[in-house]
């Protein structure tokens, strides 16, 4: 793609990322000249620009993961509320961002996940739990808040 100058891109797991979400992404795409690509195991819309795609994936578990882990580079910026694709994604020195703002570092991916690997323990001994709950206006303000200051300092590394 390599429209622009910089050197980092934006990934989106987009199967699960709520439409205010990819709405932002779209924006700041177009506004810091940043390559966005999504990535999903279904057809989308996304808007026609040089700088934003979509590369589908086949069903499957984790292949959209998978192809995002394969095509990313260090220092790339990862959006995903999929706790092992952001391991993942810090495993290869780029940077995670959940889908509510939260930046996972190696520190907090870890716990993320030790604390998922207990609830899916207490699901599979029937123990019922609450999924995540719906997003909110403030979840999507901490998302463009945490995703502005992740890419300045991106920018400002380059």
């Amino acid at each position: 793609m390599s429209t622009t100058s910089n050197t980092f891109q934006i990934w989106v797991d987009a199967d699960a990322c709520p439409a205010p979400i990819k709405e932002i992404l779209y924006r700041t795409a177009r506004r810091l000249k940043v390559e966005l690509t999504l990535v999903a195991n279904q057809s989308m819309r996304v808007p026609s620009s040089a700088l934003i795609r979509l590369i589908t994936v086949p069903e499957g578990a984790d292949v959209a993961d998978d192809k995002i882990v394969e095509m990313l580079a260090p220092g790339d910026v990862v959006i995903t509320g999929d706790i092992p694709l952001a391991a993942r994604v810090v495993e290869k020195s780029a940077i995670a961002i959940g889908v509510r703002g939260e930046l996972l570092d190696d520190n907090s991916v870890h716990d993320r996940l030790a604390s998922r690997d207990l609830m899916e323990q207490f699901r599979s001994a029937g123990v019922e739990t609450r999924g995540p709950s719906p997003l909110t206006k403030q979840d999507i303000q901490t998302f463009a808040n945490s995703l502005d200051r992740t890419l300045t300092r991106c920018l400002k590394k380059r």
